[in-house]
């Protein structure tokens, strides 16, 4: 989706998912369903249900609704050493969220932490959540797409 929106090639490495000959530039692609928190804890008793829930669609939030829910969406495992640009993006249930970040911007303003995992070094990770999606949308929203275009972009 993202190679075709920006219109870049493949990456040059592992390392990061494409690159874009024109700027020079790796580029990084994360994304994370946006859904309501589960009503219930996992619980010996309650994993059966809460598997149930976690596939179905009851939990995705509508990017209308956001304001007033409680969801956290996760990028994780950003090594900003291994590209220059990050996409990220969020799905609501009715559209697709594309932000657009360069790695100097990578950091408290968006509640990056530089930790994930103990003994990580340059891996961290960040949340965006009805308390910091606001920051995301004024700052570094790239572009919108309908599940529509997405079908259109892809065919």
């Amino acid at each position: 989706m993202v190679r075709r929106l920006v219109k870049c090639g493949k990456g040059r490495s592992l390392s990061h998912d494409l690159y874009d000959d024109d700027q020079k530039h790796r580029i990084e692609v994360k994304f994370s369903r946006v859904q309501k928190r589960a009503k219930t804890p996992i619980t010996e008793g309650t994993v059966l249900r809460r598997i149930e829930e976690a596939t179905s669609a009851n939990r995705l939030v509508a990017f209308a609704e956001w304001q007033g829910l409680t969801f956290d969406s996760n990028i994780q495992q950003i090594k900003k050493a291994e590209f220059d640009v990050l996409y990220y993006g969020l799905f609501f249930s009715d559209c697709i969220k594309i932000f657009r970040i360069t790695t100097d911007k990578i950091g408290p303003g968006i509640f990056y932490s530089l930790t994930q995992h103990k003994g990580n070094v340059g891996e961290g990770q960040f949340h965006v959540n009805q308390d910091t999606l606001s920051i995301h949308l004024d700052t570094y929203l790239h572009q919108t797409l309908t599940y529509d275009r997405l079908l259109e972009l892809l065919s």
